[in-house]
């Protein structure tokens, strides 16, 4: 196994990569009784159009085939529903899907090993049938109803609307009513045969192990799998622009709701640098620590601090900020202005690094948290551990640079649900 470690937090982790092609990263955490485990797939609602290894054959599925297919995974052929199993065993059991992943999960202090024989168990062993996916259709179905009621997420999948033109990150993640009429069996087994194979997976796994013990308990559970070529995924060309400036969308809302969205340009640039970077902008900027937060709420446009986040992929990549104000097209005139047109003091600078790396050290303490954040960032090609030394080697000079880059008015956009 290859071993990655920091000395200044303490950390080692060790990662295998088996003859199937499938990744293992085994993070050992010597001070706790608690086990976690996720193992996800490199499958998401943006993957709905790929050519299919085996046969070479071009495919392009429904929208909401990946969220389709997490829900059907538990359901085995005996008539046992694996998530409840998990839980009957006293271990914290969930799944979930993503724009770029989907992941299967538990954590507990008991009963490790019989949860891992049951999650491997049921990922590796699709049963679908005509009646039960037609059976889930109607609960997917109440779940997109429940979602397209829910103000959050309409405001998210608006500015995702705004933010972009064809790039399917503005799909819903489930799909819609039409599109998941449309998924069968077939559907599904084909999608689990081509982005279901150990080489398109990675499994990681955080506690108190020995990492060379469970590496060996993960192989002998591991099925063979006939070998297949390279996944090719067909996207939509690149937008280098936005799609709308602002979509606003009549809710049953108390106070209004916002996003503020950037669109970022895809570049060559470091990935773990570059998000520090923008944290440390958003942080110094427009944090509740930040006068222009100071002035909104004294003023009464802002009654708790704004909620911010990047995300990115090879795909995709923008920054949002929301909150809850009265007025919120001031809001977001205060936050474009400030972020295009204001520079970062050096005292805002090192007060939000100094803040920001003390939160980046308590990620690495919790079992859960590492091991997820080790998912995802290998997902994107990124080494977890690596935020640590980037740190230290960002300034003040790197990161006003990186906010003249991102933060233009013309790639920026209003979403707002309101009464």
């Amino acid at each position: 196994m290859e071993i990655i470690q920091n000395d200044q937090i303490k950390e080692k982790v060790y990662i295998d990569i088996l003859d199937n092609g499938m990744k293992i990263i085994i993070i050992p955490k010597e001070n706790t009784e608690k086990k976690y485990i996720i193992w996800g797939t490199k499958f998401g609602s943006i993957d709905n159009h790929f050519i299919e290894p085996k046969t070479g054959k071009e495919i392009k599925v429904p929208d909401g085939v990946a969220h389709y297919l997490e829900h059907k995974m538990f359901e085995q052929e005996n008539g046992v529903d694996s998530l409840y199993k998990l839980m009957s065993l006293g271990l914290d059991a969930n799944a979930y899907t993503t724009n770029d992943h989907t992941a299967y999960l538990f954590g507990g202090t008991n009963n490790f090993y019989e949860g891992l024989d049951e999650l491997m168990d049921y990922v590796q062993h699709p049963y679908f049938t005509d009646e039960n996916v037609e059976k889930e259709r109607g609960i997917i179905g109440q779940e997109i109803g429940r979602y397209d009621d829910e103000p959050t997420w309409k405001l998210y999948v608006n500015m995702m609307d705004c933010l972009y033109t064809n790039n399917p990150i503005k799909l819903d993640i489930a799909g819609t009513v039409e599109s998941i009429s449309q998924i069968t069996k077939e559907t599904l087994y084909s999608c689990y045969n081509t982005f279901y194979h150990p080489s398109n997976m990675i499994m990681c796994i955080s506690g108190n192990f020995n990492p060379e013990q469970i590496l060996e308990e993960v192989k002998k559970r591991l099925l063979p799998r006939e070998k297949i070529g390279e996944i090719k995924r067909i996207y939509p060309p690149y937008e280098n622009k936005i799609n709308k400036k602002i979509k606003e969308q009549k809710m049953d809302v108390n106070i209004p709701l916002f996003i503020t969205g950037f669109r970022d340009i895809l570049e060559n640039e470091n990935k773990v640098k570059k998000q520090i970077a923008i944290e440390i902008i958003l942080n110094s900027l427009i944090g509740k620590s930040s006068k222009i937060y100071q002035e909104m709420y004294n003023e009464g446009l802002l009654m708790s601090p704004l909620d911010f986040d990047h995300e990115f992929s090879d795909e995709y990549s923008h920054i949002i900020i929301s909150g809850q104000s009265e007025n919120p097209e001031k809001v977001n005139e205060k936050i474009v202005n400030v972020l295009i047109n204001s520079e970062i003091r050096n005292e805002d600078f090192w007060r939000s690094k100094r803040a920001l790396y003390g939160e980046y050290l308590s990620e690495y303490d919790d079992v859960e948290t590492i091991g997820r954040m080790f998912l995802q960032d290998s997902i994107r090609g990124i080494n977890s551990l690596e935020y640590i030394d980037v740190f230290k080697n960002i300034d003040l000079q790197y990161v006003n640079r990186i906010k003249k880059e991102i933060f233009k008015e013309d790639m920026s956009a209003l979403s707002i649900v309101r009464k």
